[in-house]
């Protein structure tokens, strides 16, 4: 993941279905503002690392694939726009500041530790890096992301979005199951609140009867984008879902081993199940 600069911080691939897939953590190519004093391989442990190749397969399917260009370790477009962590910053944040838990545990909107006791700047940052951040990057993407959101839901009168990442085989010291191993996908939707269950238990169902281990808001309970644009009385369903990086990479080399292609099939097909059971909750919708 060499230091490279790009003026273009999202990529969409636009589909005709009512399925938004997004991969806001995949992203290699660095702002040449960047200068972590982390090590390369100590960021790129928060890389969800090829999850935009892995779901490369969903346009054909018709489903939109929103893909970030910019790594996670520079802003993390997952977290909320206000979840500013002010032991980062060399002056108060002038704007409203809502911390959470992920930013007391140093992994907010700009991260404070690459990895536990791993700080991953030797200096404050400044007010005005962390705005060209969020206006050249954060916006952006959060911006393309609910375009296409909003767009699919005019055209159908509802959408499916799947948010998408993956997670280390086991949480480390920073993550609320330190040391536990975990399952091959967790499917995420606030407890019910971005997405029908009925959708969720759905979507779990589908990777757990290709043999795949699979846990529903545990760990991991789904980040801000599926909050910003999970609304299921508007018929907006918002799921996360976790990939096991075991699956289909080596967590030590960052690199993918013969797991992956049986994995991207998977993916393909969840993708094309995923247009079917849309069609299908449509057709009902309107009987």
């Amino acid at each position: 993941m060499p230091p490279e600069t790009s003026s273009r911080p999202v990529v969409v691939t636009p589909g005709d279905a009512p399925i938004v897939f997004d991969s806001p953590h995949s992203g290699t190519i660095w702002p040449a503002d960047f200068v972590p004093s982390a090590a390369r391989a100590d960021v790129l442990t928060m890389w969800d690392a090829f999850v935009d190749e892995l779901f490369a397969g969903s346009p054909g399917f018709g489903a939109t694939l929103v893909a970030a260009q910019f790594p996670r370790g520079y802003i993390d477009a997952n977290r909320a726009a206000d979840d500013i962590d002010q032991e980062l910053l060399d002056a108060p944040w002038p704007g409203e500041v809502r911390s959470t838990d992920y930013t007391r545990r140093g992994m907010g909107l700009i991260r404070r530790f690459a990895l536990p006791g791993v700080p991953m700047y030797g200096r404050k940052l400044s007010v005005v890096e962390v705005r060209r951040r969020l206006d050249h990057y954060y916006n952006p993407y959060r911006r393309a992301l609910r375009e296409q959101l909003d767009a699919a839901w005019r055209r159908h009168g509802a959408v499916w979005h799947f948010n998408c990442h993956s997670m280390k085989s086991r949480g480390n010291a920073m993550n609320r199951d330190r040391d536990q191993p975990r399952p091959d996908f967790v499917i995420s939707d606030r407890d019910g609140t971005t997405a029908p269950s009925a959708t969720t238990a759905w979507v779990a169902r589908f990777f757990s009867d290709l043999g795949y281990s699979v846990k529903i808001n545990d760990p991991y309970r789904g980040g801000d984008i599926v909050i910003a644009n999970g609304s299921p009385a508007e018929h907006r369903a918002s799921i996360q879902i976790e990939i096991n990086r075991a699956l289909y990479m080596n967590e030590a080399t960052f690199e993918k081993h013969d797991g992956f292609a049986a994995l991207a099939r998977h993916l393909d097909q969840f993708a094309a199940a995923a247009g079917e059971f849309a069609r299908e909750a449509l057709v009902a919708a309107r009987a």
